[in-house]
Order: C-alpha cells, then structure tokens, then sequence
C-alpha cells in the first residue's frame, strides 16, 4: 500500500502533483491545513507499506517516523523545515534542505529533473520564493505573462491552505489536489477549469481587501506586528498577507497574530526580512507549538499570556 502525506499548503500539493505525474501510482491521501503538520499521526500502516511524506517538518514527526520504521514501512520524507537530527535507518530516504531559498516543490523538481517544472514554479511561487524561482526556471521557455499566471495560482492554492480548520477553506486539500492532478500543466488547469480557479482567486482578492483594514499594532522600520481578528477570513488570509508584506517592505520581519476565542490563543505568522532571511524558524520553535524555516515560521498555539514574551523576542531577534 502506498501512503502519501503531504502539507495542503501550495509546496505540499504541487510536490506531490509532480512525484505522482512521473511515478503514477494509487494512494492513500493524508493532508489537512496548512498548519496541521502532525500528519504521520494518523498514518496506520503495515510491514512493507510505502510511505512519502513531503513539505512537513521532521522535528514534529519524528516520533511517528520512528515508529513507523519499526513496523518495517519504507519512507521517502522531502522537506526544508528546521531539524537537527536526522534519523538514520536502512528504510528511511530522505531529500531535506534547509536553505532559505529552499522549498520541496523545487527539491521535488531537482530530483524529477525538470520533468514537471512548471508546478515546481507553482509550488515556489506559493511559498513566496519569487526570485529563487526565477533562478531555477533559467532554460525553461516560460515568458513574463505565464510566469505570472503560474504566481498567481502558486498564490491562490497556498491561501486556500490557511484556516483553524477545513471549514474554514474553500476546498480541502485533498480534493483540490485530486482536482488540479487531472492536468499535467497548470496552464491546463487554469484553461480548463476555469470556475475553480476564479473562486480561488476572486475569495483570495475579497479577502486581501479585508486584511488591508487592518491598522498595524506595532510598526517601525527593523518590524511590524498586526493582530487579526476571531474571523475565517482573518485565518484564511494570514499567512498570503505576511507574505505580501515581505516583499513590499523587505527589509522588515513582520508577525501576524490571529486571536482564537475558542481556543482563547494567538495563531502567529512570521517573515523574516527577505534582504536578511534567517531566524524565523529559531524565534517560533522557541515557543512550544512553533516551528518553521528560516524566511517563514509560525506558532498553532500561543497563550495570551506570553504575547508579550513573544513580541520581545520578535524585537530582540530583528531590531
């Protein structure tokens, strides 16, 4: 039985689009939202199973990785989050960069060789890894107008990821994935399904819209922190707007902390400064339920009571 896990952000999707395009195989699909990354939790798998698991951190599943191995699963694990230690074992492969201009779409396409490059463009785009992105389509036929076609779509599957839950998304993971692997080409897909990807974009849009309401809570030119509101499109939106954010004022790390009331906690975005990426991934998994990369991080859970704490170690980090 093949098992793949992947992230229902944009590089998740679009590295698993490309995998299954050259090697074409039935699956069980475990994804969920973006921040959802305790994936191989659910996996329950036996001796000789294959398992690929792709744009979720290693450090937060190393437990389940281990047992996994135990019970004689092969795993292929592609990433570029923070880990220290990386478990060796003859049934574990791995491909994991932490480069900050790193992603797994792009990791995914050097080890196709190209063959499905234009969703590897997707997936980088959704990451918000524009230059490295141009770097790497160096030879590829594609001109000013689909390269930008291709970032809006990286964009628009990315922001459909972001939400407290699958309620809060327009399309679950899963299924915008089962969707966009009917077309080896995203252009195909933008041609072809056409309603789809003018509701993804349209909401991202209205959305954008709400997001820019919002005045800044603190600001100055090393950072900027904004807080959103208990809202879904607060959640869907946080993680899209830090990234435009970044690259309208790159030398600036920015926070976004979107309040749960429900969970009576703050669900924190951060961008280090694109002209300086590094430390966003340090700065959020010094918190409990943090983690990252070096450009981009976050936190699923942090108190109201260390707000505070954790807009000083913001500034320490950055000012």
């Amino acid at each position: 039985m093949q098992i793949d896990v992947f992230n229902g952000d944009a590089d998740g999707i679009c590295a698993l689009l490309q995998l299954r395009f050259a090697i074409p195989c039935k699956s069980i699909l475990i994804t969920g939202v973006k921040r959802d990354i305790n994936l191989l939790s659910k996996v329950n798998a036996e001796k000789d199973d294959k398992i690929t698991v792709l744009d979720i951190s290693l450090a937060k599943n190393n437990h389940d990785v281990i047992r996994l191995l135990a019970q004689g699963v092969d795993i292929f694990y592609v990433d570029h989050h923070l880990i220290t230690t990386i478990p060796k074992h003859p049934k574990l492969k791995t491909l994991i960069n932490m480069d900050s201009n790193v992603c797994t779409s792009l990791l995914m396409n050097e080890f196709l060789e190209g063959a499905f490059y234009q969703w590897g463009v997707v997936g980088a785009f959704g990451d918000n890894m524009n230059q490295t992105v141009i770097k790497a389509v160096t030879g590829f036929c594609l001109n000013d107008r689909e390269l930008e076609q291709l970032k809006i779509l990286g964009i628009c599957i990315n922001y459909n990821a972001y939400g407290q839950s699958i309620e809060d998304l327009h399309i679950a993971p899963d299924v915008l994935y089962k969707k966009l692997s009917a077309y080896e080409s995203p252009f195909q897909f933008i041609e072809k399904n056409p309603t789809l990807y003018q509701q993804l974009l349209t909401a991202y849009e209205a959305d954008m819209v709400s997001a820019s309401e919002i005045l800044v809570d603190y600001c100055n030119d090393k950072i900027a922190v904004y807080e959103f509101p208990d809202m879904a499109w607060a959640r869907r939106v946080n993680g899209v707007f830090a990234n435009q954010l970044a690259n309208k004022f790159p030398d600036r790390a920015h926070a976004i902390l979107s309040f749960s009331v429900k969970n009576n906690a703050y669900q924190v975005s951060v961008r280090s400064p694109l002209n300086n990426k590094r430390g966003a991934d340090e700065l959020c998994s010094s918190f409990s339920t943090g983690g990252g990369r070096k450009s981009a991080a976050g936190i699923n859970h942090l108190k109201k009571t260390e707000r505070s704490l954790f807009i000083q170690r913001f500034k320490d980090k950055y000012q």
